[in-house]
């Protein structure tokens, strides 16, 4: 579980800026303490994950809001890298893209997607996305503890 002592870290990797901005002011209703970082890109995303360029200094995040219409490495390449590296593998992502297409959505689950959420247009419907991440991924679940470096996948 995430220190209580310290915010729950979320990135949102998402390119459109309008989205960006919903999610941000949805997310500010949220009672948990919590650290909304923003990547506009794929490859963004996995800097950020490895801590580097610009990222050096990032915090690993307890959760990750994954597009699947991305510029330059899609939210599919970005989902199959996470998923497939012991370091990052145990970081829910949830999906939250436009697409409602069929292959899509089975793609990312083949890919180990936590949940798929299709986006709303709306800042009332990114109220109701940030108020149920709150409630169950933040609340009712318990994250683990992922700030520091894991070590293999664990035996099951």
């Amino acid at each position: 579980m995430p220190n209580l002592n310290s915010p729950v870290h979320i990135l949102l990797v998402e390119d459109n800026p309008a989205d960006v901005r919903l999610a941000q002011e949805a997310f500010k209703d949220i009672k948990m303490d919590h650290q909304l970082h923003v990547v506009k890109d794929g490859v963004e995303a996995m800097e950020y994950l490895y801590r580097q360029g610009e990222f050096q200094n990032a915090q690993r995040p307890d959760l990750i809001l994954l597009d699947l219409n991305l510029p330059r490495k899609n939210g599919h390449e970005v989902l199959k890298e996470v998923k497939e590296d012991d370091r990052f593998f145990l970081i829910p992502v949830i999906v939250l893209t436009t697409s409602r297409a069929s292959l899509d959505i089975l793609k990312a689950y083949k890919l180990h997607a936590n949940s798929y959420i299709v986006k709303p247009i709306d800042i009332d419907g990114f109220w109701a996305i940030a108020k149920s991440v709150e409630s169950f991924w933040l609340n009712i679940s318990t994250l683990p503890n992922i700030q520091e470096p894991i070590e293999g996948k664990p035996e099951i």
